[in-house]
């Protein structure tokens, strides 16, 4: 199976080339960046020199397509539509990381400020533990935003449930989630031992997480990013307001149940950690306190492989009918 890579230069792109250089079914076919065109690929990602010996190209989207099965699509939003059209009518399969396809569209255009330019296109919301079935038939997944993976996850089966009536989701993200391009809010002095609230309200992945837990069963959402002083990394609170009393051992089988065939969940007894799941595509499920009508679970994942890269190369394994382990079996790097 061949791959192609849009936008190979940034952490996404070079998150995908680590997972698919160890990929029993794939061969990494091309991989593409405008600004590193005809340089090493090691050059931009040292981590994978002596294991990747291939150049950055600057080609069409039409011409990555002729030598890939599949593409993934690691470019900026709204760079995503400009492509995407090319690569189906040319037979290849697409993962889009960005979140072109993600949201209705109307909802898309009000949150991104944009023109949809491939409006009424149907794509597959690419969390396998919600939609399985429809990326199993998909020729475009849009894979999920790393804030509503951790978060949708952590809440799905008692939204499922019927037993939520309104959530507030806590997220806490490591700084590689801003991208390679440095910001005010990325600088060390500004983010070392401190904690920066933003989008306090209105961040855009708002919309993501209501979209999937609303489609599940009617509840209020509330969500608050923080960027922490860590590289990888989401580790997502969700106060969980129920509509009657549970006990704390009913609310953890429902969690079981729902999980319990999901290759990449585990339902911890304890609290999850970041170090647990870092550099690996599991995300961890714990704590479950029950406070009155407030549940609290917690979920942790790593931003760059479950909230990405790692995803998108389930959604392929599943997309193939390969097993969705390929690739992707390895514990987390701890501590």
């Amino acid at each position: 199976m061949k791959v192609g890579i849009i936008g190979g230069s940034g952490y996404t792109g070079g998150e995908l080339l680590r997972l698919l250089v160890n990929h029993p079914d794939a061969e990494i076919s091309a991989v593409t960046s405008r600004t590193f065109k005809g340089k090493p690929i090691s050059v931009v990602h040292p981590h994978l020199s002596k294991i990747l010996d291939m150049h950055f190209e600057d080609i069409s989207a039409g011409e990555v397509a002729k030598h890939s099965d599949i593409v993934f699509m690691a470019v900026p939003h709204k760079a995503a539509m400009e492509h995407v059209p090319e690569l189906l009518a040319q037979g290849t399969k697409v993962v889009d990381l960005s979140a072109d396809y993600r949201l209705d569209y109307d909802i898309y255009e009000a949150v991104y400020g944009v023109t949809h330019t491939d409006r009424g296109r149907k794509a597959a919301y690419g969390l396998p533990e919600l939609h399985r079935a429809e990326i199993k038939r998909a020729n475009l997944v849009a894979n999920p935003g790393c804030y509503p993976t951790g978060a949708i996850l952590a809440a799905a089966p008692l939204v499922k449930a019927g037993k939520a009536s309104r959530i507030v989701f806590d997220s806490k993200t490591g700084i590689s989630g801003a991208g390679m391009i440095p910001s005010e809010v990325t600088h060390y002095p500004n983010i070392a031992e401190n904690i920066v609230p933003y989008q306090i309200t209105k961040h855009r992945h708002l919309p993501e997480i209501l979209q999937e837990l609303t489609r599940l069963n009617k509840c209020k959402i509330h969500f608050t990013p923080h960027v922490i002083p860590a590289i990888r990394g989401i580790l997502t609170t969700a106060h969980i307001f129920i509509k009657s009393k549970m006990s704390r051992e009913e609310v953890v089988e429902l969690y079981q149940k729902m999980y319990a065939d999901e290759t990449f969940v585990r339902i911890l007894d304890g609290v999850p950690s970041l170090s647990a799941v870092r550099g690996s595509n599991f995300c961890d499920i714990g704590c479950f306190e029950v406070e009155g009508d407030r549940v609290i679970v917690i979920s942790a994942i790593d931003n760059m492989v479950k909230g990405a890269s790692g995803q998108a190369t389930q959604n392929m394994n599943i997309m193939f009918g390969l097993d969705e382990k390929a690739g992707l079996w390895m514990p987390g790097v701890a501590p």
